[in-house]
């Protein structure tokens, strides 16, 4: 007994937060009272956290600027004032690139001259079978993401690069590690920070210059966010998130938590702000489009599930397919994936990306769900050229009815309740750039949200979210599945054998995108699996369902109206202990 609690205690102190010497907060009035609460308590306002109003960073000096402990003294000072809604000290956040090398190692379209357009098999025909993401079929139609603006949320960009400059948008642009609007990467002699630059070219390197390649948007406008190069936390993610959101169209992110299997985390409550207010405010009120890699832990049998920035409902989450469309080994699972686009393989043999590199350089070896998040992202800006007014839920829709799921063979597709192909390797298939722009082209906008409760309306489901309150003696061998009315059964969360932590969840959202189009009248199953030993105990306290669609009368190219709907219910008054050695199954109907 006492070796294991040594062993506990040991292991609790290798995950310890560290704390930073600045807060954020919400406060009543403007700069001017911000100021005035900052100087009264002795710290310094640094300033609105990006364009989140209301919010404020103060940093005080006489804290250390990195500590194991809390600053509970000055952080009481700030909390109890009448002007402040809320307050957090800010802690360091860990976030990697998902380049799988970067973690476990370390005038006719159909004839451009640029040196590697021949490579890039995955543009014109050269996966396994000939197929592609037809993207030079958007290009034949005119599209060439003109008038589209595309940042890149990583660890800067080389926008001096002769295939990034012509492109290049210092409007889209911002250095959060440096303090400054210059978002050129730190070189070093490991070119660490050259991942930005990678993911820039995918997406907006000039087309027929004799360098490198073709974006997939090559007359997309492109920035880049400086913010992985240095300490992340929560108030970093936000300003990167919220970045000028009326001239920014669309944010790529290729990164995320430790895809190693043992981590459940996402977005603090500035980031999840920045979210809201994006999809809410931004682009004019059509809402910030969020393209986002879904993991690159796929050997450490992680899951995209525990990742609440690819697990959210407002991000477009992208995973990838070897050239053969089959499995890459670094690829996560998860009932939250709306697509892919083709990445590196199976194995170090088969063929990568191309893309630009530091210094000027050119790269065949661009990797991993890193390398498909901005493929998605300039297969977005071609649809958004050929529809400006497309929402951030219509980008949505047109990604997952455009999808082909047939050359995935290994998909282990089901078939959801209205005979959508959804897989919880690659969601609803490959991604088609010219199908996105079709249909882009002839769809008409949905309309405002509304809100109403579950039993007043019949609705067609787009996103299903359980939130869940749980604990478990080891979190890795509890698995979670969702059964709709229609028969319709995904994993919300599957056996993660890395994650041994005696570990809970605490009102996670689990999202799930198999129930898109159904009807969500009748009895809904949650079943709680152990994977592990029968020594295994868990509390379960309460899960909440919360669908989110559109009235009945919607049709492929039209819908009516967008609704949310809530059903919560608790398991039990008591917090009952139980060894959960078979499945247990709770209904909601």
């Amino acid at each position: 007994m006492a070796l294991g609690r040594s062993f506990l205690l040991l292991f609790l102190a290798t995950v310890d937060a560290v704390y930073l010497n600045k807060w954020a907060l919400k406060i009543t009035g403007g700069h001017s009272d911000a100021d005035l609460l900052a100087t009264e308590h002795g710290f310094t306002n640094l300033g609105q956290i990006g364009s989140l109003r209301g919010h404020y960073l103060f940093e005080h000096h006489d804290v250390v600027k990195r500590s194991l402990d809390a600053s509970p003294l000055h952080h009481a000072r700030l909390q109890g004032h009448p002007k402040v809604h809320w307050i957090e000290q800010q802690q360091i956040r860990t976030r990697v690139k998902r380049d799988p090398n970067y973690r476990y190692s370390e005038k006719a379209v159909t004839n451009l001259n640029d040196p590697l357009w021949q490579q890039m098999w995955y543009l014109h025909g050269g996966a396994s079978g000939g197929f592609d993401l037809g993207v030079v079929g958007a290009w034949r139609k005119g599209y060439s993401g003109r008038g589209v603006v595309v940042t890149i949320l990583d660890d800067g960009i080389e926008y001096t690069h002769d295939d990034l400059k012509q492109n290049y948008d210092p409007d889209a642009s911002i250095d959060i590690n440096g303090h400054d609007k210059d978002p050129i990467p730190r070189y070093d002699d490991t070119d660490e920070n050259k991942h930005g630059t990678r993911c820039a070219g995918e997406v907006a390197a000039t087309a027929n210059n004799s360098k490198c390649v073709p974006g997939v948007a090559f007359n997309a406008r492109i920035g880049g966010v400086r913010m992985l190069d240095g300490d992340v936390s929560d108030f970093v993610e936000a300003q990167a998130l919220s970045l000028n959101p009326q001239h920014i169209d669309i944010y790529s992110a290729s990164w995320g938590p430790d895809d190693n299997g043992k981590v459940v985390d996402g977005p603090a409550k500035l980031a999840k702000e920045a979210f809201i207010q994006g999809v809410l405010n931004g682009r004019g009120g059509k809402g910030s489009i969020y393209v986002w890699a879904s993991g690159n832990g796929g050997s450490l049998s992680d899951s995209c599930s525990c990742d609440g920035y690819t697990n959210s409902i407002f991000t477009l989450s992208v995973s990838s397919a070897s050239e053969h469309n089959r499995k890459p080994w670094y690829l996560e699972e998860c009932a939250s994936t709306l697509a892919t686009t083709y990445s590196s393989g199976e194995n170090y043999h088969e063929r990568k990306v191309m893309s630009t590199d530091l210094h000027n350089g050119c790269t065949d070896k661009h990797t991993g769900t890193s390398a498909s998040a901005p493929l998605a992202a300039g297969m977005c800006a071609l649809a958004l050229e050929a529809n400006p007014e497309l929402t951030w839920r219509d980008m949505q829709h047109i990604v997952l009815m455009s999808a082909n799921h047939s050359p995935l063979g290994d998909g282990q597709w089901i078939t959801n309740g209205v005979g959508r192909y959804v897989s919880h390797k690659y969601g609803y298939g490959l991604m088609n750039a010219e199908a996105m722009v079709s249909l882009a082209e002839r769809w008409t906008t949905v309309p405002e949200q509304n809100i109403c409760f579950s039993e007043e309306k019949t609705v067609d489901l787009a996103h299903v979210q359980a939130k869940v309150t749980c604990s478990y003696s080891r979190r890795g061998d509890l698995q979670l599945h969702l059964i709709s009315p229609n028969g319709t059964r995904s994993t919300l969360l599957p056996r993660r054998k890395n994650d041994y932590s005696y570990g809970e969840f605490k009102d996670w959202p689990f999202m799930s995108v198999f129930y898109w189009g159904e009807n969500p009248t009748g009895t809904w199953r949650l079943l709680i699996e152990n994977t592990g030993s029968m020594r295994n105990t868990g509390v379960f306290l309460k899960w909440q369902l919360i669908m989110y669609g559109t009235e009945a009368e919607a049709v492929q190219l039209k819908e009516v109206s967008h609704r949310e709907y809530d059903d919560y219910v608790d398991v039990d008054d008591k917090n009952d202990e139980f060894l959960w050695s078979e499945k247990v199954v709770v209904i909601v109907g």
